[in-house]
């Protein structure tokens, strides 16, 4: 096993070993970090027909944000422990396919940066501008690589670790008739928020009534949660969003339902418990105190395990006919004041 310096990248390696002939792992792409190459690693399992639906589920697109990572991880090493003796997980692996990439941004992490070695912020560099007036450098600009949240020059290719994604996507979940995608981040906030498309407009999207739908079922199912259900747009706005991006290579098919979702970990909670985290940059992104980390981990992966549960019934619980409708309805009256589509 290739030890990289980097102990989350280091534990993929090590579950991938330990997952033997049951994970299916690969390098998409080698990242130069000047002292040497990183590997951007994929990992699958479960059945790979398109006729079932698909998760992914994805983390540290953020170099700093390794919580993000670690929530992966943690859920990816929970799920290949699982499989010396849980025949139920065996019997779901048959009717979902799960892909994982913790690491999405291996140099930003191996730099400690949000962005990657060449200053490119990856949830801004997909070529899509957004409609209404974005936020000061925050929503993605061009200016300099120096700079926090820079898109990468215009007219450039996509960064390599953003063509990684978009090529996994296509391949892995895009291909499936239904497919979901959990992307883990950290830094927004004292709550934790389940963020939905769109970044790039303020309009909702086509799939608002399966999205309402979800929401429900999750608080039926976890009737104490303490997640924010919300589309991103009720925040801010940003350019070059890689989901929003996806997302409408996703309708462009016509017969695809493909829901990504951000999971946006309210790292404020942890700077207001312990105040001196805001002297470190590193801090004001993740849980520095173990206890707390283990405890996010732990509220997360129970969510984590929901998700997957919910691709695998998809059927059940999405909408369809008039439900559809009633729930498109409620769902714009919750989140958009009632306005119409």
């Amino acid at each position: 096993m290739t030890q990289t310096g980097i102990h989350e990248l280091d534990e993929v390696e090590r579950i991938i070993a330990a997952g033997g002939s049951a994970v299916e792992a690969r390098t998409l792409c080698e990242i130069d970090c000047g002292a040497g190459r990183l590997p951007l690693r994929a990992i699958a399992l479960g059945n790979p027909d398109p006729a079932v639906p698909a998760i992914g589920v994805f983390g540290g697109v953020h170099g700093l944000e390794t919580i993000g990572a670690q929530v992966v991880i943690a859920y990816l090493e929970s799920i290949v422990s699982r499989l010396r003796w849980d025949i139920t997980l065996h019997r779901q692996l048959e009717h979902v396919r799960l892909v994982f990439v913790p690491a999405v941004n291996p140099g930003g992490m191996w730099r400690r940066t949000r962005a990657n070695p060449n200053g490119v912020d990856l949830m801004r560099n997909a070529p899509l501008e957004a409609r209404e007036r974005v936020p000061f450098l925050v929503g993605g600009h061009r200016f300099s690589p120096r700079l926090p949240w820079y898109r990468g020059p215009l007219d450039a290719p996509l960064e390599a670790e953003t063509a990684a994604v978009c090529d996994l996507v296509d391949e892995e979940l895009l291909s499936h008739g239904f497919s979901i995608v959990v992307d883990c981040h950290s830094g927004f906030g004292v709550n934790d928020r389940i963020w939905f498309p769109y970044a790039h407009t303020v309009l909702p999207v086509p799939h608002l009534a399966e999205l309402h739908a979800l929401m429900e079922i999750l608080d039926q199912t976890h009737s104490h949660h303490r997640y924010v259900f919300e589309p991103q747009s009720r925040q801010y706005l940003a350019h070059g969003d890689l989901w929003d991006y996806l997302y409408l290579r996703a309708l462009e098919r016509g017969d695809r339902v493909f829901l990504p979702l951000t999971l946006e970990m309210g790292s404020w909670l942890w700077v207001r418990k312990n105040p001196r985290q805001l002297f470190s940059r590193h801090g004001i992104f993740n849980p520095l105190i173990e206890h707390r980390r283990q405890r996010v981990l732990r509220r997360h992966l129970a969510w984590l395990d929901f998700m997957t549960r919910a691709a695998s019934g998809h059927a059940l619980w999405r909408p369809a006919g008039e439900a559809r409708e009633l729930h498109r309805r409620r769902a714009m009256q919750r989140w958009y004041g009632g306005l119409p589509p």
